[in-house]
């Protein structure tokens, strides 16, 4: 039956998205040299901003290089070859390791205005890990806070590590931390905040291995740790600036003699175990105020969850492509990283920053 002309009763709407075919571009500029006929004097074309060589990648194929390899985590063949496939645009792994040097040369200005910003920040988080690069071990170092995310890489773990990120030495807020003792020799820091997260791992673990009499101050003192967390998430949720002083009080004596019992009950330090018990129970009183200033100062949290979520990123590097290189790798591995990072909480695409940077023009934070 012919339907043309009859009435429409219905419409089903079926959509599907595409991504056309890309192919990489390429641009000639032909710079034509002429010669004066009186004088000989022989004068050239200039080449437009950015064209310093006979044949080179555009900033945008530098941009999706260095996004692929340290963005996405692909090694560097890998992103070669990914740009080959997807592109038709297949850099040689030296061009692609030249085009993301050069970036990570021009994100300078940016990464000192982050450091900055860290630098005077109230309350700063900070961590380390472990980063295999030329087949030896070498040490990742995190600073966050807000809006702003600082990576860099060094031969050592502790001071000089710390040191050369540039942060921790004219650092004076509240520093989140683990117990990893450099850093607390920092004077002009304002005050120190243990990671619960780790310190619950421990006691959970006391609970697991220890005797009855340790079973109970272990879970005296999680208890404690719990009842304060949840004090100061309502009293942040209510937009009061300080916990109940009884709650505050209640739950502190309890931290502190939970500490007090375990440093009794393991005083001979007869086993290995027993020792590390001690040891725990004795870091615990003796830093109960540092445990605790999350519930003390609303302005800090219980845990350094955050500067583990940083410092993450780089052992899923070393899972997904192996250790790098060359130190010099490293570095700017690290220094893509907190551009992009730092990015991101300002809600800025990696693609857009690094394609701005690679044309020149790099990001900064808080420049207009």
């Amino acid at each position: 039956m012919d339907l043309a002309g009859a009435r429409e009763t219905g419409v089903e709407r079926r959509q599907v998205t595409e991504i056309p075919p890309v192919k990489a571009e390429v641009t000639e500029h032909q710079l034509i040299e002429r010669e004066c006929g009186g004088c000989r004097t022989r004068t050239r074309g200039q080449a437009p901003e950015g064209v310093a060589a006979p044949v080179q990648y555009g900033p945008r194929a530098a941009a999706l290089g260095a996004y692929l390899w340290h963005g996405q985590f692909l090694s560097r063949d890998r992103a070669a070859a990914a740009m080959a496939d997807m592109f038709g645009c297949a850099p040689s792994p030296g061009a692609l390791a030249a085009m993301t040097k050069k970036i990570a040369r021009l994100i300078a200005p940016a990464l000192d205005v982050i450091t900055g910003a860290l630098a005077a920040a109230e309350v700063a988080h900070f961590d380390e890990t472990g980063f295999r690069v030329a087949g030896k071990l070498a040490w990742v170092h995190s600073a966050s806070s807000g809006k702003f995310v600082l990576v860099t890489v060094h031969g050592k773990r502790g001071r000089q590590g710390m040191d050369a990120a540039g942060v921790l030495p004219s650092f004076a807020g509240i520093a989140c931390h683990d117990a990893w003792a450099p850093y607390d020799g920092y004077d002009g820091v304002a005050g120190h905040a243990l990671c619960g997260a780790h310190l619950l791992r421990e006691l959970t673990a006391v609970t697991e291995t220890g005797t009855a009499d340790d079973v109970i101050w272990a879970r005296q003192a999680i208890d404690a740790l719990l009842e304060l967390n949840q004090a100061a998430g309502a009293a942040r949720a209510a937009g009061h600036d300080a916990i109940d002083v009884e709650v505050l009080d209640k739950h502190g004596r309890w931290f502190r003699d939970a500490a007090d019992a375990g440093i009794i009950l393991n005083a001979a330090r007869r086993s290995k175990l027993q020792r590390k018990r001690h040891a725990l129970a004795t870091r615990m009183r003796g830093r109960a105020d540092d445990y605790l200033r999350f519930a003390h100062d609303l302005r800090v949290p219980p845990d350094n969850n955050e500067a583990e979520q940083v410092i993450r990123m780089s052992k899923l590097r070393i899972k997904v492509s192996g250790c790098m290189r060359s130190m010099h790798g490293a570095e700017t591995f690290c220094a893509i990283r907190s551009y992009l990072a730092t990015a991101t909480r300002h809600g800025i695409g990696w693609l857009d920053v690094l394609t701005r940077a690679a044309q020149g023009h790099p990001w900064v934070p808080g420049a207009t």
